[in-house]
């Protein structure tokens, strides 16, 4: 006896591409509501780099303290590029994005000889070690960082204009976005969620995992040197805070705010936590200003204790984020 037609309507997931959609048309239409493009397109940019790490978390189950290395490398290389070598931005980026592919051919090599907590030990030495290169090197001049990187042109596109950079900046990260789309919805990303759940299965069934592991450790490593590269063209410099570890640590909380194993989750994160930094910095400015006392200025850097406060609170009464818990609540509602 066939199901009533309202229940099998019920049953019937939606695709989950018109709300894509209409995410990034809204994303679109940002500047013409008044939002300010700098602060959107940074948004995107660390966007961006958790959507690359989730990739490795989310959905082969491979922690890694070290992305931070990569997001680094990428910023450092594509700057050199275009302000020393001159190339125009897409070699640019290019050339940020394959720096940071190699590096992680580099890392994924010998961290994914181990599992579990070793595995993401060895991804933070190695951040480490890539870190104090950065601080040594002179084409990173140190403490000081790589100013003054110049936009140029983007395909014929004048990037000196916020708005068409917004554009451009926008661009790439659909493009990224359909990337990691058709990479987890692919028979590929078939067999990295089955890694992550069963890898002792996955290796019975014949599959070679370390070479899925690898390809898919340096494929987000190209994704988040992709995002490194596109933030030093958009603020114009790169700087250590891009190599530390505590950027490693930003994205993993990024990662978990919005949601593990979810592809607008971490999008979400990223906006909350970069918002989160945005407000209380402008708070502390303006307090300052308000009463003469300068120590207010260094209320920014509090942002740390209630992202902390934030990740505790997730950790304990939100462990699928934002978008898994409103993701888990309708589809209990629709039970």
């Amino acid at each position: 006896m066939s199901a009533p037609p309202s229940a099998t309507v019920a049953r019937t997931p939606r695709s989950p591409l018109l709300g894509y959609a209409v995410l990034f048309i809204a994303v679109a239409l940002l500047p013409a509501v008044g939002a300010y493009p700098i602060f959107v397109m940074k948004v995107m940019c660390y966007a961006l780099f958790a959507c690359a790490f989730n990739l490795l978390i989310g959905f082969t189950g491979l922690l890694s303290f070290g992305h931070a290395a990569f997001l680094g490398t990428a910023a450092y290389c594509a700057g050199h590029a275009l302000k020393v070598w001159g190339l125009p931005a897409p070699v640019g980026l290019l050339v940020g994005t394959g720096a940071a592919a190699i590096v992680g051919l580099g890392f994924g090599w010998l961290a994914i000889r181990r599992s579990g907590i070793y595995f993401s030990m060895i991804t933070l030495a190695l951040a480490q070690m890539l870190f104090f290169v950065f601080l040594q090197a002179p084409f990173t001049y140190g403490e000081d960082g790589l100013q003054g990187v110049p936009r140029g042109t983007f395909l014929g596109l004048d990037l000196a204009n916020d708005l068409t950079l917004y554009y451009v900046v926008l661009g790439i990260f659909l493009f990224a976005f359909w990337v990691i789309y058709r990479t987890v919805h692919s028979p590929f990303g078939q067999v990295l969620t089955s890694i992550r759940e069963n890898e002792a299965r996955a290796v019975s069934l014949g599959y070679d995992v370390e070479r899925f592991k690898l390809v898919a450790f340096v494929l987000s490593a190209a994704l988040a040197g992709l995002a490194g590269a596109t933030k030093t063209l958009v603020l114009g410099f790169a700087t250590l805070s891009d190599a530390v570890w505590t950027t490693s640590g930003l994205v993993i909380l990024m990662t978990l705010v919005g949601g593990m194993g979810t592809m607008v989750g971490p999008i979400v994160g990223a906006l909350v936590i970069i918002a989160l930094e945005n407000k209380i910095g402008n708070l502390g400015r303006a307090l300052a200003d308000l009463t003469g006392i300068n120590w207010f200025n260094s209320l920014g850097e509090s942002v740390t204790l209630v992202t902390g406060l934030i990740f505790i609170v997730c950790v304990l009464a939100f462990r699928r984020g934002i978008v898994g818990e409103l993701h888990h609540f309708v589809t209990k509602k629709r039970r």
